[in-house]
């Protein structure tokens, strides 16, 4: 087993930050984390999972043991009268994964396309776009726990999954996996007949332009890609990690309240009687669009991103996001969380 030594880490996280992991191994199958956990030089070392690098903020070097995950591998599991169940490694391009479901005529994930990462991160985001979060085609993943080097199965129920949450980001109870497990291939349950889920704004807004009343998946995968390359930044052209802080929810009172105050406010109700408020319009309010503290700004196009001007630090990073927080909890009373993990 190879362990590199000082390994540049720039390439391996979209915010382009520069710095650097002591230790890495890569890990391109179940074997190879079975077999480090049961390594005694390495069993009892601290350990950090790294998948795309799409959804983190290094503010310095990586001390604990970095696992790379490069699990590769699509296949079809099964077909059910209500599914196609398909699997794919954790090292796997979720972008890349969704054009090869459509090209094989398996859709179901077509308003996820172009959400950076690898399919090893996507439950631990329990990611989403344009009314489909991961949880609504997930069927089960298998891991390794790194304590033990034990592999297990856990089906959603037992993800518990949240808005851009899981078991993955907890570490404060005994059922939090967070730090303690490396996922290494998930399953995804394709509904069969498939129905296009629409709605947005933006979806609505493409079939009036269009004049087709009834898109097709890959209709709507194009549609999404071009939305998304219009609003966001490329992450191989200007470093950023998407979208940085999450849609906050509130009641129906708290809505109004801030309605009363700010009558363009973009919110959205969800169906347990909350509503959702978009986190950009309220940076976007308090005057954040296109700002900079030191290298690090506010994307011009979508005041939700936080990108990186050439040479940011991830200090810099969270300064300027604990900028934006502030502005925003004293103007509306919301205190916005971020997506990313800060490392």
């Amino acid at each position: 087993m190879l362990i590199e030594k000082n390994v540049p880490l720039e390439p391996c996280n979209s915010f382009r930050i520069v710095a650097k992991a002591h230790r890495l191994v890569r890990i391109a199958s179940q074997a190879d984390i079975e077999n480090l956990v049961a390594d005694p030089e390495w069993a009892g070392q601290a350990k950090f999972v790294l998948g795309g690098g799409s959804n983190i903020v290094l503010t310095g070097d990586i001390k604990p043991l970095v696992l790379k995950v490069e699990i590769m591998g699509r296949r079809l599991v099964e077909e059910t009268a209500k599914s196609f169940i398909l699997e794919a490694g954790a090292g796997e391009n979720w972008h890349g994964l969704v054009n090869w479901t459509l090209q094989q005529g398996y859709p179901g994930l077509e308003n996820m396309a172009l959400i950076p990462g690898t399919v090893g991160a996507a439950p631990v985001q329990n990611i989403g776009a344009y009314g489909v979060e991961l949880q609504d085609r997930f069927d089960s993943l298998d891991a390794v726990d790194l304590q033990t080097g034990k592999p297990f199965t856990l089906n959603a129920a037992q993800c518990a999954f949240g808005y851009r949450d899981s078991v993955f980001k907890h570490a404060s109870s005994s059922l939090g996996l967070a730090g303690r497990a490396l996922i290494t291939r998930v399953r995804f349950a394709l509904p069969r007949p498939w129905k296009a889920v629409l709605g947005y704004a933006d979806i609505e807004k493409r079939i009036a332009e269009s004049g087709v009343a009834v898109p097709t998946a890959m209709q709507i995968y194009q549609w999404v890609c071009e939305i998304r390359r219009a609003k966001l930044p490329d992450p191989a052209l200007i470093g950023n990690a998407g979208s940085f802080f999450k849609n906050p929810t509130v009641t129906p009172e708290q809505c109004a309240d801030i309605i009363a105050r700010d009558p363009k406010i973009v919110y959205y109700h969800l169906a347990d009687g909350s509503i959702k408020l978009a986190a950009g319009w309220l940076i976007d309010a308090c005057g954040w669009r296109g700002k900079s503290v030191g290298h690090a700004g506010v994307y011009e196009k979508q005041a939700l991103v936080l990108v990186n001007r050439g040479g940011a630090s991830g200090g810099e990073v969270m300064t300027l996001a604990k900028a934006i927080q502030t502005s925003v909890y004293e103007r509306f009373g919301i205190l916005l969380e971020p997506e990313p993990v800060v490392v």
